[in-house]
């Protein structure tokens, strides 16, 4: 299989994920796509150095995770207002469910994005699968490190969620 079909196959099996880990930094709709377009650029970059040691996957994410974290820092520079991105695609068979999680969703994407870095990205990994030790080797942090900046990410999704409940 040559370079053009494995990248093609690599982004058909993981594409949706490089897709999230994108709307998890950026809610506007056109820099987004921007954003997805880099991230793809740098895997395709990046692929030639993959040495096996991690999953393929966990290599994919922490290519994202990099490109996305140097756009967001790019963008810090010169900040935007920007309006709230679409709903993701759901593939609830109701019209009814389709909104609620849709929603759901959509809240959680634009709380996800409202967190420092620091705490976005071990939230946007876990919400992708990865467990603590797996996002420790990506971020070059030690999985102790990581849950507790889960916990610290969960209990901010919580309040940003859920506004009403006392803290």
């Amino acid at each position: 299989m040559g370079r053009d079909a494995g990248f093609e196959a690599l982004v058909g099996e993981h594409g949706a994920m490089l897709r999230r880990i994108a709307g998890s930094y950026e809610a506007d709709r056109e820099r987004r796509r921007e954003l997805e377009q880099d991230i793809l650029l740098a895997v395709w970059r990046a692929l030639p150095s993959f040495r096996g040691e991690a999953p393929i996957r966990a290599f994919l994410a922490r290519v994202a995770h990099n490109r996305a974290v140097t756009h967001v820092s790019r963008e810090a520079a010169a900040p935007r207002r920007s309006p709230l991105d679409e709903a993701l695609p759901s593939s609830d068979p109701s019209p009814l469910d389709r909104v609620e999680a849709d929603d759901l969703r959509e809240r959680l994407a634009s709380a996800v994005r409202s967190l420092p870095l620091s705490l976005r990205q071990p939230a946007s990994l876990t919400l992708e699968g990865f467990s603590p030790a797996e996002i420790g080797q990506m971020l070059g942090l030690n999985a102790n490190a990581v849950s507790i900046r889960l916990t610290r990410a969960r209990a901010e999704l919580r309040a940003l969620m859920n506004p009403e409940a006392p803290r």
